[in-house]
């Protein structure tokens, strides 16, 4: 299942961590493994591979702007949309403050069992939903997205050094699993024939 292979993942993540490069935008040595002074290569990776993740999570929540939703999962949508446009920006001013780029080579990452991610086949195929079927299909989808981040932010809160990142991955852990927690409820009460707006 998705899940078992990101929990295998960031437990490798946690193993291999000190074979990561930090994006490759640094030269060799010990101070480009550790990041540098008060970061680490977990530091660097999770910023790395959240911020693309945030952007597909923010296209994933602008489909409910389209689609028929209840207004409940609309008014979760565009919170979550906001948040994640945030800590983008914030996340992506931490990288340019210690010099590396915002997103990690595509293969940077391989030997981690590869990014988690919501791919765009993904995005597509719900795009193509039918009214009926659309929600429920959004918040599954959303839910492992959301899962994906609760992985990461584990490997960096059990890895990282920076205090700052280790705030925001812990602020992202309990926020996601909130969240997660919401939609399972919400697809809990749900039932054939739910009325939709």
């Amino acid at each position: 299942m998705r899940y078992a292979a990101l929990a295998l993942a960031a437990a490798c993540a946690l193993l291999l961590v000190a074979r990561c490069g930090a994006g490759g935008s640094a030269p060799a040595g010990p101070a480009a493994a550790s990041g540098g002074a008060g970061f680490n290569a977990t530091d660097v990776m999770f910023l790395q591979m959240m911020v693309p993740h945030q952007g597909q999570g923010v296209r994933l929540a602008r489909l409910a702007r389209r689609h028929p939703v209840r207004p409940e999962v609309a008014t979760l949508a565009a919170a979550i949309e906001s948040t994640q446009l945030s800590e983008i920006g914030r996340m992506a001013a931490r990288l340019r403050g210690w010099h590396r780029p915002p997103t990690a080579d595509p293969h940077g990452h391989a030997a981690h069992g590869g990014m988690p991610e919501t791919t765009d086949a993904e995005l597509e195929a719900l795009e193509r939903t039918p009214p009926a079927g659309f929600e429920r299909a959004f918040l599954n989808l959303l839910i492992a997205h959301q899962d994906d981040a609760v992985q990461m932010a584990r490997m960096e809160t059990g890895g990282g050094e920076d205090a700052w990142t280790r705030r925001l991955a812990d602020a992202v852990e309990r926020s996601r699993s909130a969240q997660i927690t919401r939609m399972l409820a919400i697809l809990g009460q749900d039932s054939p024939g739910a009325p939709r707006t």
